[in-house]
């Protein structure tokens, strides 16, 4: 199979995962789930939904949140959704 049918092929499929997994998190805004927390800056911090596995799965922003340590399961708002990660503010 020629190179430039594969590519488009991988783009056409990426373009439409992008699409179902922006409408999937779309639902979650508004809504108030569980994080476990990964990370903690100066910024605030990132963790994951208790569904999603590291490295592998999108992540849920917090910032600002510093008040937080890695391994601490937190209740989050969650205020936006892009095509792989949410945005949230601890409850």
């Amino acid at each position: 199979m020629p190179e430039e049918v594969k590519e488009e092929r991988w783009n056409r499929f990426m373009q439409l995962q992008q699409q179902i997994s922006a409408e999937r998190l779309q639902e979650k805004v508004g809504r108030e789930i569980l994080v476990l927390v990964d990370e903690v800056d100066e910024e605030g911090a990132i963790g994951r939904s208790m569904a999603d596995a590291p490295e592998i799965d999108g992540a849920v922003y917090l910032n600002g949140e510093t008040r937080v340590k890695p391994g601490d399961v937190v209740r989050v708002k969650v205020e936006h959704a892009d095509e792989y990660d949410l945005w949230g503010t601890r409850v």
